[in-house]
């Protein structure tokens, strides 16, 4: 593709125009101090429409440039030849040639890209020519990115949110999926919680057949993340708590249950009681630890105080 380099005037450039943005840089120091002591050494490209111009690639430049009190810059304008995929073929190749391309920047260019092409074969033919990811099932994901909003864009970017959360996000109505992110940020949960938290909550609107925003907006939810007295650790534990009871009352019920028994039979270091999974079934297991016989018969010991204790037999043989 020829260029023709020509001075245009920062009057004529849109920079209101983003429509081939890519980057989501918006600091600009570097590039002042470099455009101040050396020059602009890579030109923007622009493409001329009606009486201004459209910037395709060096938004941050022109921004500098601006502040800088620059009336004119060199510029480089396509052929008249080029079309709008070629435009956006120039966005993502100045972008992508300087740095690895973020996951929004990744979004905004596979989108732009999503236009031209029918199939995702072709698409995805394309990505891999440009530098980007060219996996389709890795391509939808990405481009699914693009349509989020840009809360949970940013959550994305301050690795707050894995790609696979942020598409799973956008699975739910919009007030919901920026109410998560701020939930997941303000507790600093990682992946693991954050995809219980959420299952726990679609489970209950599901079994309950309310909202989901509803469940995250009543008073019981809401007086624990609200609690000013409680650090962040223990605000999870009462949400999960709190959740696991609304979905799982018998299970609950089952856990304090088991939780008051072990507390009453002071097993002492080194013996733990496993209850069975879930508390379905009636096979306990009981875990020892020790150094020595003496370690050995204390447990002994204990385990015959155990088996005598009431509480005990009613938990193991409640039919007893």
């Amino acid at each position: 593709m020829d260029f023709k380099t020509n001075q245009v005037p920062l009057s004529l450039i849109d920079s209101e125009d983003q429509t081939f943005r890519i980057t989501t840089e918006t600091g600009i120091d570097d590039i002042l101090d470099s455009i101040k002591n050396v020059g602009l050494i890579n030109p923007p490209i622009l493409i001329k429409k009606k009486s201004k111009y459209t910037i395709i690639c060096g938004f941050r430049r022109i921004a500098a440039c601006r502040i800088l009190g620059l009336l004119n810059i060199e510029a480089k304008i396509p052929g008249s030849n080029a079309d709008k995929l070629d435009c956006v073929k120039f966005a993502i190749t100045d972008n992508s040639f300087q740095r690895p391309l973020n996951l929004i920047e990744q979004s905004r260019a596979l989108f732009m890209l999503s236009g031209f092409f029918k199939d995702m074969i072709s698409l995805a033919n394309e990505a891999l020519s440009l530098g980007l990811p060219h996996n389709p099932a890795l391509i939808k994901k990405i481009i699914n990115i693009y349509h989020l909003p840009l809360l949970i864009q940013n959550c994305v970017l301050s690795n707050i949110i894995s790609l696979s959360m942020a598409v799973e996000l956008g699975t739910f109505e919009k007030d919901a999926g920026i109410t998560f992110v701020k939930i997941f940020n303000d507790l600093k949960l990682g992946l693991n919680k954050q995809r219980e938290i959420i299952t726990l909550i679609n489970e209950i609107s599901l079994r309950e057949n309310i909202p989901v925003m509803k469940v995250i907006q009543e008073s019981g939810f809401q007086e624990i993340l609200q609690n000013d007295e409680l650090d962040r650790t223990k605000k999870t534990e009462k949400l999960r708590f709190y959740l696991k009871k609304r979905r799982y009352p018998s299970i609950t019920r089952a856990e304090q249950k088991f939780e008051e028994l072990v507390k009453e039979l002071k097993l002492g270091n080194g013996m733990k009681l496993i209850p069975p999974k879930n508390f379905e079934g009636n096979t306990f297991s009981i875990k020892l630890l020790f150094n020595n016989l003496k370690d050995l018969q204390d447990h002994a010991d204990t385990l015959k105080k155990i088996i005598r204790n009431p509480a005990f037999k009613k938990q193991v043989s409640p039919d007893i």
